[in-house]
């Protein structure tokens, strides 16, 4: 890559995020050495914002409460470009302190009452005002004077959330007619608030580039960092593809793994990003070394396992690391030790990680306009759990699968998972491409509302799909007394086609919600009866013609919500109908791999290369929290669609014995501790 700009040839990142205290106790020799032993081409420096880490000359721009006349930003700057380093400017923009409100308090975001939004001490700053648009630019265009970052990026840059709503003179006079009085997705207004609340969020990402570009030159970019699930971009009001198609790099602020997911989630996140700007575009991950997570705690360490395997999802999705600390001192140093391995792995392979094309036959499609107007207030249940569901499981059934955001042909069967908002347009797409031989699983509420969120009198999808919705909706839930519970529901197989794996049953536990609609029903749904006292738990009514499943020809409409369910509780029988779905439909896999465990599978084409990526999943299952050791697993067989007559194994080493028969290699893989990654030649 030499010669190449630095956003396309910087792959190992190192941020020491600052505090306001390191002024007095930053020991650069020591961070030199750690941006050493780490093998990282890249630097990211704390300079202003919120905290300015060196002099600066506006008055309201405020210090470090530590720095005095020191200039540690640009002495840092200084010690990177000796190590041969990238380096870019950190801000943190979106709030000031009270001597700067209390200037020009015009600049910042009020509520309908006309006070001022608040973050603890700090105001919150309206991205419509002066703040943006005057101070910060200054402060960019200060910051590239005096050292010629590379580039800059930006925290916390998008300003107030989705659920906030500000009404300062800046808005009114930017919205063009009377602001919401509230969040109400019921009102139009607030609907078209939220549009516009994303193109002000663009428009700050424009303005910035072209002060950087302008000041700096063609290359100094201004780089917003952004979140990596679709559900929090909604909630910052970062549209996710108009940001893409800005980004020559993308600067990924998605620490850690959640509660509610898995470190899968890291992959699908790569692979979904790659799906809009392009697998040329490089995608460096903020992965903290402190203990982040429920609860975190800034200053301690986060277990090794558990950062590592975060880190190794994202390299099988297309990742780039980038280790993060919360200030240059710390008691607790056992954060210092994770990345040196992680990184050095990463810099001995990293021909194998980049410049390489994914392989898939399956894709998922996602929507962030249907988390907005179809999630409205619960995006979580409504549109990523369905989606989250998909996820894990064709990670569970080994299936390669791809993100997307628009209909391609590419794909041999597409699902679309609850995707209530689709427009008239994306519907006609989708018909195109089952008639042009494509195959399409569609579940839930799929196409019942418009691009605004309004409902249809039926899915626009239904003559496609085989079905006519009965505009009812069966809920099932829990009150969490075995008195009063009503999710007791099955679903029975009336069609076998289907019940791979399900031998020596006819019935399928449900407990879950269900789209009321007509059609021939592959599944049925048996209605809920009373689970407690056990002499009442027999089936009133065990046959309906109530479907859950219709089967078409090239199609599948599924009723019942068990992409949602198999999100939040992984019942195994969930996850192998959704799985068969995709095997019907699919047809021969790029993939197969047979052996006890879970991994998760990604299949790369580099030129005549192929690479696998294999990660194993069966890590501390039976406990909830950080990941403290690794479970190794194995032996597994590999066999993948490739021409080839060499393998070899990037984390067990050497070179694997293959297999050739009629266009697939097999390889033998003995132990996968945390990952493997194959090499077919």
């Amino acid at each position: 890559m030499t010669g190449a700009p630095w956003y396309r040839r910087t792959l190992r990142w190192a941020q020491t995020n600052l505090t306001e205290k390191d002024p007095a106790r930053y020991d650069a020799d020591w961070w030199r050495g750690q941006w050493r032993r780490t093998r990282v081409q890249g630097a990211i420096v704390n300079a202003g914002g919120i905290v300015a880490y060196y002099p600066s000359k506006f008055p309201l721009h405020h210090r470090a409460e530590f720095l005095g006349e020191r200039d540690l930003y640009g002495e840092i700057v200084e010690a990177a470009r000796a190590e041969g380093l990238t380096v870019l400017a950190r801000m943190d923009s979106n709030r000031a302190h009270q001597p700067l409100y209390d200037a020009h308090p015009d600049w910042f975001a009020v509520d309908a009452s006309g006070a001022p939004y608040r973050a603890g001490d700090l105001y919150v700053a309206c991205v419509t005002g002066p703040y943006y648009r005057d101070f910060l630019t200054g402060v960019l265009e200060e910051i590239i004077e005096r050292t010629t970052p590379d580039g800059i990026t930006d925290n916390s840059w998008s300003g107030l959330g989705r659920d906030s709503i500000c009404h300062c003179a800046n808005c009114r006079e930017s919205f063009g007619e009377k602001l919401p009085a509230a969040v109400d997705w019921e009102d139009a207004a607030y609907r078209r608030w939220i549009r516009w609340s994303y193109e002000r969020r663009l428009a700050v990402w424009d303005l910035n580039n072209s002060v950087t570009q302008r000041a700096g030159g063609p290359d100094c970019l201004w780089i917003g960092m952004n979140g990596g699930e679709v559900v929090a971009q909604s909630k910052r009001l970062r549209d996710d593809a108009a940001i893409c198609a800005r980004a020559p790099i993308f600067f990924l602020d998605s620490q850690w793994r959640h509660d509610e997911s898995g470190f899968q989630a890291n992959a699908d996140t790569g692979k979904r990003l790659h799906g809009m700007l392009g697998w040329e575009t490089l995608i460096p991950e903020s992965t903290a070394m402190y203990d982040a997570g429920t609860p975190t705690f800034r200053l301690g360490s986060k277990p090794e396992p558990e950062a590592r395997m975060w880190a190794l999802e994202g390299f099988a999705g297309g990742i780039q690391p980038w280790w993060h600390h919360i200030g240059s001192v710390h008691e607790d140093r056992r954060q210092y030790g994770t990345a040196e391995a992680l990184f050095g792995w990463h810099a001995a392979h990293e021909q194998y990680l980049v410049d390489r094309v994914p392989v898939a036959t399956v894709g998922l499609l996602w929507s962030q306009r249907s988390v907005d107007f179809h999630g409205k207030d619960d995006p979580e249940t409504v549109s990523q759990l369905p989606y989250r569901g998909w996820v894990d499981a064709l990670v569970r059934a080994r299936i390669p699968y791809l993100p997307t955001a628009s209909v391609d042909s590419s794909f041999s069967v597409l699902v679309v998972p609850n995707v209530g908002v689709l427009s008239d347009a994306e519907c006609a797409d989708l018909k195109e491409y089952v008639a042009g031989g494509g195959s399409l699983i569609v579940t839930g509420e799929s196409s019942l509302y418009d691009e605004w969120g309004d409902r249809r009198d039926d899915f626009a999808l239904g003559s496609l799909l085989g079905v006519r919705h009965s505009g009812e909706r069966q809920v099932g839930g829990s009150s969490g007394s075995w008195e009063t519970y009503d999710s007791h529901s099955y679903l029975r197989i009336e069609d076998r086609s289907v019940a791979d794996g399900f031998d020596g049953t006819d019935l399928l536990p449900f407990g879950g919600a269900l789209e009321v609609v007509q059609g021939d029903g592959a599944l049925t749904l048996v209605p809920p009866f009373p689970i407690y006292p056990p002499e009442k738990s027999w089936m009133a009514e065990p046959q309906t013609d109530v479907p859950a499943l219709v089967l078409g020809e090239r199609t599948a409409y599924l009723a019942a919500d068990l992409d949602r369910l198999y999100a939040r509780y992984h019942h195994p029988d969930h996850g192998r109908l959704l799985a068969n779905l995709v095997r019907r439909f699919a047809g021969e896999l790029p993939l197969r791999v047979s052996g006890a465990g879970v991994l998760d599978c990604q299949v790369y084409r580099q030129g005549s290369r192929t690479v696998v990526h294999l990660v194993n999943l069966d890590q501390g299952g039976a406990w909830r929290g950080r990941l403290e050791e690794f479970t190794p697993a194995g032996p597994f067989t590999v066999s993948v669609r490739a021409d080839g007559s060499r393998a070899s194994l990037l984390v067990g080493g050497g070179e694997a014995a293959v297999t050739p028969e009629d266009g697939w290699i097999t390889v033998e893989v003995d132990r996968i501790t945390d990952h493997e990654v194959l090499v077919v030649e």
